[in-house]
């Protein structure tokens, strides 16, 4: 395959599962994507070799197409990717791999069922047959997959405890037990029927099947509101969103091969938070070498605004920043908003004679990055950090306006 059949392709900059085929339409290998744009066309550098390896050079020499399937998020890619490498077992993924090294992700047969991640080698030696309800996997990367499994307790409450539920012998056993169930990190008897249910919504989201998890609970939603039982109805909907609007950052990195060294910069960015103009707060985060700097986050209480105005906020909130020369001057600003965003923090900096590059991160409907006004180079050496940046530094706001809100409407 040439670069000139792959101009022909229309690819877009979306999170998904991308095939290569052959002239025979046979699938020789699968991937997932964070922009299936950009990662397949990664595969046709002068240096794919030497990046990747002369297997995968070959395979794309071999290769007559490709093609594609868009996700809502890169979780879903991940988890699409793998369930469709375990169908087809193409030839170039399975090529010189030990899977048995992997990992897996078993649910239990049990009672109370957990879910547990197990080596590939392993499951034979901890489990007999029976004992297994469901099974995914391999994953091949250790770190990504427990990345997203942070990501998919946050929607689904699941119990991954080193011994069955209700086997606990000892005082402190029990105690632990009793303090965790108070947090809901352990089963409580009256919620059985909803936990099999947590567990059955677990397996379709394993097997690809968002949308009819979504239909299920919008269907309870409903119920639950001619009901009016309208705290139940109010739980439902912030599960439905939280499904449509998975938040998954953290794997975004596993797709941009970063330079060495641009990981080396400080990355700053700003967010401002407030219902219609009230408890209107402003934050700043520091992203460096590709990590959070969470003792670096900063606060700020707008003090000159008593109307929604975010970029007035965020021009006060910079000039408050830049008084502290303690504080290490950033490589990059990142700002939430578009170009109006963008010029005000621009226009500070000109003010106080800084020479620092600003990008914005656009928001689509759903409150996803959908464009960042950011040059072709800046994107290609810190897209992550400035995603990263972005959505901890809205995490942290709307944090900090809660909090805010809270405290004013206490006293």
């Amino acid at each position: 395959m040439t670069k000139d059949v792959l101009k022909k392709l229309t690819l877009p900059e979306a999170p998904g599962v991308y095939f290569f085929l052959s002239a025979q339409k046979k699938i020789m290998y699968i991937g997932k994507a964070t922009s299936l744009k950009q990662r397949v066309g990664s595969y046709f550098a002068a240096d794919i070799k030497d990046k990747r390896s002369q297997l995968i050079e070959n395979m794309v020499l071999e290769a007559a197409t490709v093609e594609y399937t868009e996700t809502d998020s890169v979780l879903e890619a991940l988890i699409l990717e793998t369930n469709l490498i375990r169908t087809h077992k193409p030839r170039y993924n399975t090529k010189s791999k030990d899977d048995k090294s992997y990992n897996h992700l078993i649910i239990t047969n049990e009672e109370w069922p957990r879910v547990l991640v197990v080596r590939g080698r392993d499951i034979a030696e901890k489990f007999l047959k029976e004992e297994i309800k469901y099974e995914f996997g391999p994953f091949p990367s250790g770190i990504l997959f427990r990345d997203a499994l942070k990501i998919v307790r946050k929607l689904f409450r699941f119990y991954d405890t080193k011994n069955p539920v209700g086997t606990e012998r000892t005082k402190m056993a029990r105690g632990k037990m009793d303090f965790n169930r108070q947090i809901g990190l352990y089963p409580d008897p009256e919620h059985k029927d909803e936990y099999l249910k947590t567990i059955r919504h677990l397996k379709l989201f394993f097997e690809g099947k968002k949308q009819t998890i979504i239909k299920e609970l919008e269907s309870e939603m409903m119920k639950a509101a001619k009901a009016e039982a309208f705290e139940q109805a109010h739980k439902l909907k912030k599960q439905i969103f939280s499904l449509k609007h998975i938040e998954d950052i953290a794997l975004v990195k596993s797709d941009y091969q970063l330079p060495d060294g641009v990981g080396n910069m400080r990355v700053e960015a700003y967010d401002i938070a407030h219902m219609a103009g009230k408890d209107m707060v402003g934050v700043m985060v520091v992203v460096q070498n590709n990590e959070p700097q969470k003792s670096e986050y900063r606060k700020f209480k707008i003090k000159t605004l008593k109307q929604a105005n975010d970029p007035a906020a965020l021009t006060e909130v910079l000039k408050r920043r830049f008084t502290h020369p303690e504080w290490p001057n950033p490589s990059l600003i990142v700002v939430d908003g578009n170009n109006i965003q963008k010029n005000a923090a621009e226009a500070v900096l000109a003010t106080l004679g800084l020479t620092i590059t600003v990008v914005a991160v656009v928001k689509d409907e759903r409150h996803r990055a959908s464009k960042i006004l950011a040059s072709a180079d800046i994107l290609r050496k810190h897209k992550f950090d400035i995603l990263l940046a972005n959505a901890e530094s809205h995490r942290f706001a709307i944090g900090f306006y809660r909090k805010t809100a809270r405290k004013r409407m206490t006293e």
